[in-house]
């Protein structure tokens, strides 16, 4: 059976509740903070993640910056990502989703009550406009979740060429970058099974200003890609 249809199957009967709370959060004028919103969708993945017999090992939760306004670029590896890196960290995250993944239903509603943004990369004009605005809401101590590599890798845990381009909003509002290594993470929906799967993510120490300034964003890219693969093969050895 496909793990997200089992996934589905296991809770059928809170769905509702759930995606009831998750279009309330979404609504101009919902009163509750970025934190309580995260929070309640952070436990909901939690018990998605568990039903659907899969076990985050989460390391390097220490390295996370002691304020917000962040920005976390892990490798990508498929539909799973989020969910590993929801349950794996605690600040509230807004997520950076392709313009064609945020028209799904429950993704939809789960970027507007995350304060997410969907990006057309084949646009430029538009991409210049969501870094901007990126750009601002980091300055004002959001945090967000960007993939440099722009699509998955469909080869397991090898990386793509990380993009340049996707780290000019950290480099604009000057904040921390950090590294996020994810392992095996493909596995969970890619393989055709429901037998007990366990993923690993590794947030690593973040680069702070006065480490890249004055690199250019491909540098940046290359420096933060060299640091998740040197993560990746410490871990499968």
């Amino acid at each position: 059976m496909n793990r997200i249809a089992y996934m589905v199957i296991r809770n059928l009967f809170r769905v509702p509740v759930w995606f009831y709370h998750i279009w309330k959060f979404g609504r101009p004028g919902d009163r509750h903070t970025e934190q309580e919103r995260y929070d309640y969708l952070r436990n909901i993945v939690k018990k998605v993640n568990k039903s659907g017999r899969v076990e985050v090992e989460v390391s390097g939760v220490e390295n996370l910056p002691d304020k917000n306004g962040f920005i976390l670029f892990p490798n990508h590896q498929g539909l799973y990502d989020v969910l590993a890196i929801i349950e794996g960290c605690p600040n509230p995250l807004g997520i950076i989703v392709k313009k064609e993944a945020a028209s799904i239903i429950l993704i939809k509603q789960v970027i507007k009550a995350l304060d997410g943004i969907a990006i057309d990369r084949k646009d430029m004009k538009a991409s210049m406009k969501v870094i901007m605005k990126m750009t601002e809401n980091v300055k004002k101590g959001r945090n967000y979740i960007i993939f440099p590599e722009g699509t998955r890798s469909k080869e397991g845990n090898k990386l793509l060429p990380f993009k340049g381009g996707t780290f000019k909003s950290a480099v604009n509002a000057k904040c921390p970058i950090v590294p996020v290594a994810l392992i095996d993470c493909f596995k969970p929906f890619d393989i055709s099974s429901i037998k007990r799967q366990k993923v690993s993510i590794s947030f690593l120490k973040p680069l702070y200003p006065d480490q890249y300034i004055g690199l250019k964003t491909i540098e940046i890219a290359d420096l933060v890609q060299g640091k998740i693969q040197e993560e990746i093969n410490r871990k499968l050895g």
